[in-house]
């Protein structure tokens, strides 16, 4: 008999997890109250991040922290409420930005990124979602000499530490690829072998039809209930009762909520972000992904349109959304390239997952059998994804991984 494994959340951690658990001949159903690709999955930048190999730290000199204060950046706001409930994780998160203990996460967390590409690769040809990948990187924007040059340095040391591939553009080479930027652009990082989904959700959506080609099963439903059994683990939803060998719980930012019943408290917390869609102008076009870095959103040339995301805001995850952070995006948008009308009806609204030392928790949970973790992947679960559930896959069946899996185990928490 097949061993029976339940995945709880159908994002690209979720659902690639399934996919990976499939192909190795497990009985696997995929649980999520919405169609798969709906929640976080569908709201990102759409970008398979390879370039990504340090992950985002706070700002630990004081220019940049008295600038965060008056709470009208692009890049980063928060909510003091929100900060107060998440205090603790995001006190140790800025002490895992300091110089010592950022210089140990880096490795370990680069160690992840420099496989999202090969790990990509196979689920898209399983899903013939070839279509849906741009292989021609994305631009980071710079308007200031001073951070050009210290961008420049960064990534020489990723190409040789890491493998990151990159070209410099100055204004004349950038006025080539995108011809239509203000003029307070000076110049720009081609991170050459990062790829971009023209429709995020649509790919995870791909991803899981793949998963059913393979015997797997959706199933969209809310879950109620998550109880270990004397053989196993049960999963209450609405409608019916699900009991499995295996529970994996790939819920995103509502993991650390649902585990807390199991006895487990991680210290997570969310990033919360915003995105909509714009119509091309008549005046100008966007023909690559761009970051403006200096501000701190990113606009892509998405199926559904333009669609712009903001930076990061600390907030409760059911906190109320805050529309300033999009609109001071969108005003600075608008003088960096000709954008449309607004196409969607309401903003977009999502949170990324995140743990204090930046890493994502992978492997068995430290006090139940047969109860298997995957989440905290922050800004990176769109890259993550599929090595994720290569990973998960060989460690439930006891197999060797192709890292070391001791960084992100659960019970460093």
């Amino acid at each position: 008999m097949a061993r029976r494994t339940l995945v709880l959340g159908a994002g690209m951690v979720g659902v690639s997890i399934a996919w990976h658990l499939a192909k190795r001949g497990r009985d696997v159903v995929l649980i999520d109250r919405r169609e798969p690709g709906r929640e976080t999955s569908f709201g990102n930048a759409g970008i398979i991040q390879r370039e990504a190999v340090r992950p985002y730290a706070f700002p630990r000199d004081m220019k940049t922290l008295l600038g965060v204060l008056p709470n009208q950046r692009v890049d980063i706001r928060y909510r003091p409420v929100g900060m107060l409930h998440a205090a603790t994780p995001l006190l140790r998160y800025w002490h895992n930005s300091g110089p010592s203990a950022y210089r140990h996460i880096v490795p370990e967390y680069a160690a992840l990124i420099m496989r999202c590409l090969e790990t990509h690769t196979p689920m898209i040809e399983a899903a013939g979602a070839e279509k849906l990948i741009r292989k021609d990187g994305f631009l980071e924007l710079l308007r200031s000499r001073r951070h050009f040059t210290q961008r420049q340095a960064e990534a020489e040391d990723n190409y040789r530490r890491f493998g990151v591939r990159y070209e410099v553009l100055d204004r004349e080479a950038l006025a080539a690829k995108e011809p239509d930027l203000s003029d307070d652009i000076i110049g720009a990082i081609h991170w050459l072998n990062s790829w971009t989904a023209t429709d995020p959700g649509e790919l995870v959506a791909a991803y899981a039809r793949a998963f059913e080609a393979e015997g797997g099963q959706c199933l969209q439903d809310e879950i109620t209930d998550v109880a270990q059994t004397q053989d196993g683990w049960r999963v209450t939803t609405a409608t019916q009762t699900l009991d499995a060998d295996d529970l994996v719980v790939a819920l995103g930012p509502w993991a650390g909520r649902w585990l807390k019943p199991l006895g487990y408290h991680f210290p997570t917390f969310v990033k919360r972000g915003y995105h909509m869609h714009y119509d091309e102008s008549q005046r100008g076009r966007l023909r690559h992904w761009v970051m403006d870095a200096d501000v701190g959103y990113l606009l892509a040339p998405m199926k559904a349109g333009v669609r712009l995301t903001t930076g990061a805001e600390l907030d409760d995850l059911d906190a109320p959304p805050h529309l300033n952070q999009l609109a001071a995006a969108e005003k600075v948008a608008r003088t960096l390239v000709p954008l449309g009308k607004r196409r969607d009806a309401e903003v977009w609204k999502g949170a990324r997952p995140c743990l204090p030392d930046m890493k994502p928790i992978i492997g068995p949970a430290p006090r139940h059998d047969g109860l298997w973790l995957a989440f905290g992947h922050g800004h990176q679960g769109f890259t993550l994804g599929p090595l994720t559930g290569e990973l998960l896959g060989a460690m439930m069946d006891g197999e060797p991984t192709s890292i070391d899996m001791r960084p992100y185990r659960a019970d460093r928490f």
